[in-house]
């Protein structure tokens, strides 16, 4: 659910189909869509989905697919299970739901489900003295809903108070009627009537799409206007509005007009001087439903999320402390809001009096007027403000030195990390400047993020105990995954290993005998680095195998590393490592895999080489050398080899010296002995380093389920991808052989035997089929028949596909990706409990302390040729004439 919000492609009508692998399908039936939000029950889903697809309520069943895994249907029976099916999906756009029932809508349920949504509380005010009679109490306005009105998304609007005679919150549903043609009908200041809802009186009509008739009578002040002209646009145009009904072809809705009342009184002065009731009603903006929740509070005159901008919400606050006898849930209650009052009058007060019981404040000004002081009402259980002198006669004089709450700033910073994850201090610095007033240093507001994302994400120290957790859950949830954890003897983290099921199967089954070594920094406090394991699919594209998150990286870790991805291959086959050169990690490669063998990454040599690309340059100069290395990389003959190395010499010496002193073996096309790779010149551990950027400042267990994440949407991607592939081949590799056979034409082709062929072109090449190797070498390097083989196959009439590496084939393609990456329950969820050093089953690691390099201590020494000053004065040595002492 991303951004609050997760889109239900609903599926109805259809049936499940089977394929040979047990996945499931669904063919046939119309789709719909429907937004929920986390405030979305089951029942009104359950509803909606109902009308949507014109099922009997009473028979309605859900069901749903876990993330990746389309063997299996899931029953969504019950709140639970939908607050469940939620969580699967919290990192998920869409989901999908099938829905089946009986055909056939029962009216009154939706009927039933619009009043409870609809439902409104009118709140007391503040000031209960003198309430105008002749108002009807506890009253309320209701009618049916029409049959045609959609269940819809609402929000709350703040409407001028209606002075009703109550001491209590009353039930209010509000409904809408059709006005009389007449000039009452088309006054503005038409208002409307508080009936008691108890009295059961209801309008009799035939018309089932008629509402029912109340009378209208109120004040000025508060109108409800009926505007049937008016649309949801004009919602927009004006910062002060009120409520009007809209009733159309969907029954009545209700949108916002402006107010043109010229009338001055603040919005302060009104909540202070009435006497009567707020009124909260419901403002409809789009298609989804969303009930409103329980403990809904009308007594705010705030409401409208799209006036919830920075200076808007200040604003608000200024409202937060309106005088004596306001009262609060408890303590915490009125402490925020005399935190917010305070930063929205721009001055500073501190506490005399702090404790459960009572709250008493001054200005911190020696000899400002304003105070105030509020106590619990033990019988209420409320807290109220006894006494409350709101004068400042200080002039400010606080506001210019003012320093606010630690947890204050906290609660605004993790309002903006909310909305931007990624923001940086100083941009989050700026915007409290701007929004607040306030300057705050950079140490400030880092520490506040830190706080911040802790509340947000869970403690990030907190987070490795759970570790022993992941351990146990992603064993149960993905059988056959590998993983291992290493702590010292003061249970700090040392190495963790973890290889999924799906990477094994993937590797396994469909990939070359390819492996890409990487480290990549964790960007963590504790400075953990992430060891990666990659392999290469069918088309070439990159394929996480193993990851390990250790505490130093040097040769004990990596060789560790290297075993325990021996120990989750358990692999016969020779198999070929690639690695950074700089890493020296040939002697534990070949120690651990006997029979494999190692390369450089021709990435980390080319970035290595542009380093030692020093001056004076010669010939076409330093641009033309990463290409003239690459050429030399490439080379299948020793002739090629060294005329490329020679014009690097000729171009740079330095260069030269550089790259002669690495073993052609582990980097050449020409005298590397495994699987051919340095075609490859892509940084295998972008897309690990790119990651763990995105999610820096996340916690352990978050940076590891991004990395499940990753790893679950590739294979999904490239599963449904490849399920359009119609050739042979992988598309890269199709590409490439149809280039070769372009080629082919007008080759001529020689028979020598059964297996060995002549081609002729501006050389002459022989082939041997069976072998499946070219003169030109280009077949064997490849793993795809060159063009003089494709000649041949033309010329004998054989199948040029018969002869291509089976890794490269569509096949392959779908055996590597043919395992889904299922789902671990609870894996984001953050870590609230206290964990202790004593108690705790994993610590994070000590970071490692740079070396400090100490400097030696400089030693005068005599110089030997140092010239000795002589005096011209007295003709003595060790000073000048300026300085001579001497009498004469």
């Amino acid at each position: 659910m991303v951004n609050g919000k997760l889109i239900l492609i609903c599926q109805s009508g259809g049936e499940f189909l089977s394929d040979v692998d047990g996945n499931l399908s669904y063919k046939g039936g119309e789709a719909n869509a429907v937004n929920i939000s986390q405030d979305t029950s089951y029942d009104d889903l359950k509803i909606k989905l109902a009308e949507m697809c014109n099922l009997d309520l009473k028979t309605v069943s859900i069901k749903y697919f876990l993330p990746r895994n389309r063997k299996t249907l899931i029953n969504l029976r019950s709140e639970k299970d939908f607050k469940r099916m939620v969580e699967f999906h919290a990192n998920s756009v869409t989901a999908e739901i099938f829905v089946s029932g009986k055909e056939g809508f029962d009216r009154d349920a939706l009927n039933m489900y619009t009043d409870r949504t609809i439902g409104l509380k009118l709140a007391e005010n503040v000031n209960r003295h003198g309430t105008p009679a002749g108002v009807a109490g506890s009253g309320g306005l209701s009618t049916t809903p029409s049959k045609s009105t959609p269940l819809r998304t609402v929000r709350t609007a703040a409407v001028s108070p209606i002075t009703i005679q109550s001491d209590c919150l009353v039930d209010v549903h509000i409904s809408c009627q059709e006005p009389a043609i007449n000039a009452a009908a088309e006054s503005p200041s038409q208002a409307t009537t508080l009936s008691n809802p108890s009295s059961g009186h209801v309008a009799e009509d035939d018309s089932d799409y008629a509402p029912h008739s109340r009378a209208a009578v109120g004040t000025a002040q508060s109108p409800i206007s009926f505007d049937n002209n008016g649309t949801p646009a004009d919602t927009v145009k004006k910062r002060r509005r009120t409520a009007s009904w809209k009733i159309g072809a969907n029954g009545p809705t209700i949108v916002v007009t402006d107010n043109d009342s010229k009338e001055k009184i603040s919005r302060k002065k009104k909540s202070r001087n009435s006497t009567g009731a707020m009124v909260r009603i419901v403002m409809v903006e789009d298609e989804d439903s969303v009930q409103l929740p329980d403990n809904f509070d009308s007594s705010s005159p705030i409401a409208l999320r799209d006036e919830d901008l920075p200076e808007k919400l200040v604003a608000t606050w200024k409202e937060g402390i309106t005088g004596v006898d306001q009262d609060f849930k408890n303590v915490r209650e009125f402490r925020a809001a005399l935190q917010k009052y305070a930063v929205a009058h721009r001055f500073v007060y501190k506490l005399k009096k702090n404790d459960a019981s009572r709250v008493s404040g001054r200005c911190v000004v020696e000899g400002c007027s304003w105070k105030i002081h509020a106590s619990k009402v033990p019988d209420a259980q409320t807290f109220r403000i006894r006494k409350f002198n709101g004068l400042h006669t200080c002039e400010g004089e606080s506001w210019k030195s003012a320093h606010r709450t630690r947890n204050w700033l906290v609660s605004i910073i993790k309002e903006r990390l909310r909305e931007s994850p990624n923001d940086k201090p100083r941009e989050i610095a700026k915007s409290i400047l701007r929004d607040f007033g306030i300057k705050l240093r950079y140490s400030q507001v880092w520490r506040g993020m830190e706080d911040a994302k802790e509340q947000l994400q869970g403690s990030y120290t907190k987070s490795y105990n759970r570790l022993p957790w992941f351990c146990e859950m992603v064993v149960n949830t993905n059988p056959g995954t590998v993983v291992k954890l290493v702590l010292d003897e003061e249970k700090r983290l040392q190495r963790f290993f973890f290889s999924l099921h799906a990477s094994i199967h993937g590797f396994k089954h469909g990939c070359r005998p390819l492996i890409f070594l990487e480290a990549t920094s964790l960007r963590s406090k504790y400075k953990e680095t992430l060891l990666t394991a990659t392999a290469v699919d069918a088309d070439d594209g990159f394929f996480p195998v193993a990851f390990a998150v250790i505490d130093i990286e040097n040769d004990d870790s990596w060789r560790w590393f290297l075993e325990q991805l021996k120990s989750a291959l358990s692999n016969s086959q020779s198999l070929t490592f690639i690695s950074d050169r700089e890493k020296n990690l040939k002697n534990s490669v070949l120690e651990v895999f006997e029979n494999a063998s190692h390369g450089y990454s021709i990435f980390h040599l080319l970035e290595s080489f542009k380093r030692n690309m020093k001056g004076p340059f010669h010939g076409d100069g330093r641009a033309v050398l990463p290409e003239i290395f690459l050429a030399a990389a490439h080379a299948v003959r020793l002739g090629s080899f060294k005329n490329s190395t020679e014009q690097i010499k000729q171009i740079c010496s330095h260069a030269y010296d550089w790259l002669i002193q690495i073993e052609p073996e582990c980097w050449t096309s020409l005298s590397f002995k495994g699987q051919h790779y340095n075609y490859i010149t892509e940084n295998v551990a972008e897309p690990y380093s790119k990651l763990i950027e995105d999610s820096r400042g996340s916690t352990i267990m978050q940076k590891i389920e991004a990395l499940i994440g990753m790893l679950g949407d590739l294979i999904d991607h490239r599963k449904l991808e490849s399920s359009n592939w119609s050739t042979k081949l992988t598309p890269s590799k199709e590409r490439k052989i149809q280039k070769e056979a372009a080629k082919a034409h007008g080759l001529k082709v020689l028979i020598s035997s059964d297996v060995l062929f002549e081609v002729h072109d501006e050389m002459t090449h022989v082939v041997n089929i069976e072998i499946r190797e070219c003169t030109c070498l280009e077949w064997k390097q490849s793993g795809l028949p060159c063009c003089h083989a494709v000649a041949v196959f033309n010329y004998i009439g054989r199948c040029v596909y018969d002869y291509c590496s089976s890794y490269f084939t569509v096949e392959s393609y779908c055996s590597t990706y043919s395992t889904c990456v299922n789902p671990i329950p609870g894996i984001g969820t953050p870590v609230e409990e206290d964990v202790e050093s004593d108690t705790a089953d994993v610590l994070p690691p000590c970071p490692p302390e740079s070396p400090i390099e100490e400097k030696p201590e400089e030693t005068k020494t005599a110089d030997p040729e140092k010239r000795t000053v002589t005096c011209s004065r007295c003709k003595e040595p060790g000073h000048n004439k300026a300085s001579c002492k001497a009498t004469l």
